[in-house]
C-alpha cells in the first residue's frame, strides 16, 4: 500500500520513520559503523550523518526495528573507529584535536575531498556519542560504549577551536588555519554552544554564548515576533537532542519566549510565506510549505531550464527573505511534528497526495520542484540523504516518547552546557 493511502495516524509515522531508517541498514559499513551522506554511488561518509544514526539506534531499538545487541555492536563498531582513528595535523587524517574532518572515504576512514575540520558536523557527532552512552547503561560491551563516548566528547579541544577569539569560526584546514567565517545570526549553532561549554576538560570560555546572541535578529516578520533564521532545519537540528520546551537564555527571557515556541511560530510563519506565494511558485500553499536546505534543481533540468539562473543547487533556502527557486524539502513538514502535529501531519498528507513520487521506498528525498514541468511531474531530487533521514526518525521519535530528550536532559554535560550559557526553568530546575 502506498504511504498516502494509509488512514492511520500513526501508522503512517511507523512506516515513514522506519523506512527512513532502513537508509542506515542499507548505506552503512557495518565493519566501522560509518554511514554514507547520500545513497548515491561514490558517496563518502557525513560525520554528522553518523551522528543522527547513533541517536536512532535507541529508538530503533524501542520500537523494534533492531535487535538490542545488533544496535550495540553497531554502535561499539562506531565508536571504535573513531576513538582509534588518526589524529594529527596530516592532510589524510580523520581528525585533529577531538574533531573530525566533515567527510570521510566510507572503507578508510580517512579526509576526502580537502574538507573541513567541521565544528558543527562534530558537534552532531558528539551529540549521537552521548545518547548512546546515556542509553546503553548495562554491563560488558555497554560499559565499553559509555567509556568509548566519554573518552570522545572528553578529547575535542573546544578552547583550541576559539581560536582567542570571543566566538567560534566554522572549521578548520591543515592547508590554512581557521576559516575566515563563523557563526552569526541565530542557526543550528546552540547545540554547538551547549555540548562545546558543557565539556568538563577543554570547555569554551565564559561569555562566548552571550556573545554569538549579540547577533541575534529579532523581527516581525508576516504577523509573527519572532528569532529569525530562514531555512527550517536551523530550526531544527538542536532540538533533535535538547528539549528546549519552559528553559531560557536571557535574549528568550526578555522576548517572553523560548526556542520550541519561536519554533513554533517560525512554522506559522513559514505555511504564511507559502499561502502568500510571493514569486507563484507551484505547489506552494498553507498546507505545502517546508523551505530548508536540501538538494535542488541546477545541472539535471530539462533544457527549457538550463540557463535558468534562479535554481541554486544544493543550498540553505529560506523564508521570507529567501533564497527560494520554489524548490521544497518534502520531509521538512513531517520533521516539525513536535512543534506543529497538525500542520505537519496535514501537510505531509496534503504532499503525499498531490506528489506521492516524493516519498520512493518510504523515504523521503532531498528536494522537490514543482515548479519544473518534467514527465515526472516536478524535479526530483535524485536518491536520498541521511541528514533528512535522521532528523526525520528523531523528530518523530521525540514526538512518541521524547526518548532522545530524556537521555539527554539526564547528560550532565548537557546541564552544564546550558547553564553556562545562561539557561534556567523548566527541567533545568528539577
Amino acid at each position: 500500500m502506498n504511504a498516502a493511502a494509509i488512514d492511520d495516524d500513526g501508522e503512517l509515522l511507523e512506516r515513514l520513520a522506519r523506512g527512513a531508517f532502513a537508509y542506515f541498514e542499507r548505506y552503512a559499513n557495518p565493519v566501522n559503523g560509518l554511514i554514507a551522506d547520500t545513497s548515491r554511488a561514490g558517496s563518502p561518509c557525513s560525520i554528522a550523518v553518523v551522528g543522527f544514526a547513533l541517536s536512532c539506534y535507541p529508538v530503533a531499538v524501542e520500537r523494534g526495528w533492531m535487535p538490542r545487541q545488533a544496535a550495540l555492536a553497531r554502535t561499539l563498531a562506531t565508536l571504535r573507529f573513531f576513538w582509534h582513528s588518526p589524529q594529527s595535523e596530516a592532510r589524510d587524517a580523520t581528525g585533529h584535536r577531538g574533531f573530525y574532518y566533515h567527510f570521510l572515504d566510507m572503507r578508510s576512514g580517512r579526509r576526502v575531498w580537502d574538507c573541513e575540520l567541521s565544528l558543527i558536523d562534530t558537534t552532531l557527532l558528539m551529540a549521537g556519542v552521548l545518547t548512546v552512552r546515556q542509553y546503553f547503561q548495562g554491563t560488558g560491551d555497554e560499559a565499553e560504549v559509555r567509556a568509548l563516548a566519554d573518552a570522545l566528547y572528553q578529547r575535542v579541544d573546544w578552547r583550541w577551536a576559539q581560536n582567542d577569539s570571543p566566538t567560534l569560526s566554522q572549521g578548520w584546514k591543515p592547508e590554512a588555519g581557521f576559516l575566515h567565517y563563523g557563526w552569526e545570526g541565530f542557526n543550528e549553532a546552540t547545540l554547538l554552544y551547549a555540548l562545546g561549554l558543557g565539556s568538563p576538560t577543554h570547555p569554551l570560555s565564559d561569555g562566548c554564548f552571550l556573545t554569538w546572541t549579540l547577533t541575534y535578529q529579532w523581527e516581525n516578520l508576516l504577523g509573527q515576533d519572532v528569532l529569525y533564521s530562514g531555512p527550517l532545519f536551523t530550526h531544527l537540528f538542536s532540538h533533535a537532542w535538547i528539549d528546549f520546551r519552559g528553559v531560557q537564555d536571557a535574549f528568550m527571557l526578555e522576548k517572553g519566549s523560548d526556542y520550541f515556541e519561536n519554533t513554533r511560530r517560525t512554522i506559522a510563519l513559514h505555511r504564511e510565506y507559502c499561502e502568500r506565494n510571493p514569486h507563484g511558485f507551484a505547489g506552494y500553499r498553507r498546507d505545502v510549505w517546508g523551505i530548508s536546505a536540501g538538494d535542488g534543481p541546477v545541472d539535471d533540468l530539462p533544457r527549457e531550464y538550463r540557463r535558468d539562473s534562479r535554481h541554486f543547487g544544493y543550498m540553505a533556502r529560506g523564508a521570507p527573505y529567501g533564497p527560494d527557486d520554489g524548490t521544497l524539502c518534502p520531509w521538512a513538514m513531517l520533521a516539525c511534528l513536535p512543534f506543529a502535529p497538525e500542520a505537519a501531519l496535514a501537510g505531509t498528507r496534503c504532499l503525499l497526495a498531490a506528489y506521492p513520487q516524493v516519498c520512493p521506498d518510504d523515504r523521503f528525498v532531498s528536494g522537490f520542484n514543482p515548479s519544473i514541468a518534467t514527465q515526472t511531474g516536478g524535479w526530483l531530487s535524485d536518491g536520498w540523504y541521511g541528514l533528512d533521514q535522521g532528523l526525520l526518525i528523531l523528530m518523530i521519535g521525540n514526538t512518541h516518547s521524547g526518548l532522545v530528550w530524556s537521555l539527554l536532559r539526564q547528560a550532565p554535560e548537557i546541564r552544564r552546557g546550558l547553564g553556562r550559557a545562561g539557561f534556567a526553568g523548566g527541567w533545568l530546575a528539577t
